[in-house]
């Protein structure tokens, strides 16, 4: 049996099909959501003091935790972000 190697552009989303901007923009969302989870670790908060904290249910914490990206907008990632005094900002790609 063989196996097709195919290289990697350095962009995932761009591998998996999406344009440009769409792939930006899940990056975007994919690094928040990481930053966010990593806030919640860090300071090892519970899901409800967490929900607390960012103004949302346990229930969205729990979406978050589990990396369900698809219910969480690019606005409402920066919304959390800034709600767990994170400084969210877009740098000029090289």
């Amino acid at each position: 049996m063989s196996k097709t190697v195919v290289h990697s552009s350095g962009d995932v989303f761009i591998d998996l099909g999406y344009s440009t901007d769409e792939a930006a923009i899940l990056q975007m969302r994919a690094d928040l959501m990481a930053d966010l989870r990593k806030f919640i670790k860090a300071r090892r908060l519970t899901q409800a003091k967490a929900a607390e904290i960012l103004g949302v249910s346990q229930s969205r914490v729990s979406d978050l935790i589990r990396g369900k990206w698809e219910r969480f907008s690019l606005e409402m990632l920066i919304t959390l972000a800034t709600r767990a005094g994170m400084h969210v900002t877009l740098k000029k790609a090289a």
